[in-house]
């Protein structure tokens, strides 16, 4: 059994949690800031620190970052108040793991059991970076894209390449950008170059720079993308659409870390951080000759699989609000149920990006701050499809709450009873899943 300390500023939390961990015959100690719970460890032998996230005063971003270079403490932060950014950002810090609140019992034993177990602890976290500069976030309330932000966070720890697998318009680049953002080379540059976007004959030239002279219309010396990302991190988008030949060459840089201008005799030393992305299936491509096998476990260090939205409805809508307030111009829009069920009856196949351009259309073609089915512009789907048949007139609340019923139902019943499975598809966590169960009286 061990010794844990919990901090957090709600007291009724902490005493709760306490029995909890009593039960489970541990020993438990607290603190309600920052501040106390940093001395406590600093007084008393402590196994493993649960940590509020938001908190007056210092949060538990600082805990976290303070308690690293007291020792190799473990610690897991909650928070109600999930959100990609904070996610990532504790992960990075070194946090065990990231839990919402309210946590369930069970999930808090088996992450207590993986803490405890964990041979290595928590590990000391580096100098917090600046605020994002970048005009993008990640936004998500879903479990699924929650382990995504816990990677992410991981990743940007090490300089491991990393490959994100996922389809079109998912948010590849996104991720590629946190990674960076959130890595010791946050601030040298992010060079994106899309594989599928170059002509063959000139990708090696764009990739590795050229020396004067090397071909018909090479004036002068060119760095080439590698160079020019020095100290920071290289995204090479829809590497599975990268010559074979030129993957060969890729190879060789990812083991030698250098690099061969065209038509040039000198090998020039490169420091940067690849990470790669595809909408492509490469194990398939592997097997078709398509792509080098080699290639395909060099880049695959750190594997970062994106969800498409079908498989997180619950985060349509989130996204949809996010976007409309990210439009702007002082209009504070917002969705009718029926725009609200024509977006959750839709199958987005070109995911988050599809979602993005159907709220900047709507915004475009609404003239109040109500929109409509007609602004957003998608194909009505049908009830046989997907669409519920909920009526639209009447309380806001009652209809969203007919829609939630409805797809919780159809949920359970593509999962043949399966809660978690459900869950998954709705973009819930299974605890959330529950509540809504209680709440819609379908347990």
């Amino acid at each position: 059994m061990a010794r844990i300390l919990i901090v957090d500023d709600d007291a009724a939390f902490r005493d709760s949690l306490s029995e909890t961990l009593h039960d489970l015959g541990h020993t438990v100690l607290q603190a309600s800031s920052t501040s106390a719970g940093l001395n406590r460890l600093r007084t008393e032998a402590v196994e493993l620190a649960i940590v509020d996230l938001r908190m007056p005063g210092e949060d538990g971003l600082v805990f976290l970052r303070k308690a690293a270079l007291l020792g190799p403490v473990p610690c897991i932060m909650l928070t109600a108040y999930a959100s990609g950014d904070n996610t990532i950002e504790a992960m990075r810090l070194g946090a065990f793991d990231h839990l919402a609140k309210p946590v369930a019992r069970a999930a808090l034993m088996q992450t207590l059991e993986r803490a405890l177990q964990s041979a290595q602890g928590a590990a000391a976290a580096p100098d917090p970076l600046s605020a994002p500069t970048d005009d993008v976030e990640l936004v998500s309330g879903s479990e699924a894209m929650r382990d995504v932000f816990k990677r992410i966070g991981m990743a940007a720890r090490s300089d491991a390449t990393v490959l994100v697998l996922g389809e079109t318009g998912t948010g590849k680049e996104l991720v590629a950008r946190a990674l960076h953002r959130n890595s010791s080379r946050g601030a040298r540059p992010f060079v994106a170059v899309n594989c599928a976007a170059i002509p063959v004959e000139l990708m090696e030239s764009e990739l590795f720079g050229h020396v004067r002279g090397a071909y018909t219309g090479a004036t002068s010396d060119r760095a080439g993308r590698f160079r020019e990302a020095e100290g920071g991190t290289l995204f090479l988008d829809e590497i599975g659409d990268m010559p074979l030949a030129t993957q060969a060459k890729i190879l060789r840089v990812l083991q030698e870390r250098e690099i061969t201008p065209v038509g040039g005799a000198r090998v020039v030393p490169v420091n940067v951080r690849i990470v790669a992305a595809t909408h492509r299936d490469l194990p398939g491509a592997v097997a078709a000759g398509k792509f080098r096998e080699d290639l395909w476990y060099r880049l695959q260090v750190v594997p970062i699989a994106l969800p498409p939205l079908r498989e997180r409805l619950g985060d349509v809508l989130t996204l949809a609000e996010h976007f409309l307030r990210r439009i702007g111009d002082g209009v504070p829009r917002r969705l009718t149920t029926a725009a609200a069920q024509r977006l959750l009856a839709h199958s987005w196949p070109g995911n988050v990006r599809e979602l993005r351009n159907a709220m900047e259309r709507a915004a475009v073609l609404c003239h109040g701050v109500a929109i409509e089915p007609e602004h957003i512009g998608l194909q009505p789907m049908g009830n046989a499809q997907g669409a519920p048949d909920i009526p639209l007139d009447g309380p806001l609340a009652e209809a969203v709450a007919a829609l939630e019923r409805t797809m919780i139902q159809r949920a359970l019943l593509a999962a043949d009873g399966n809660r978690t499975e459900a869950a998954r598809r709705l973009g819930l966590s299974r605890q959330q899943l529950y509540r809504k169960l209680a709440e819609h009286g379908l347990e």
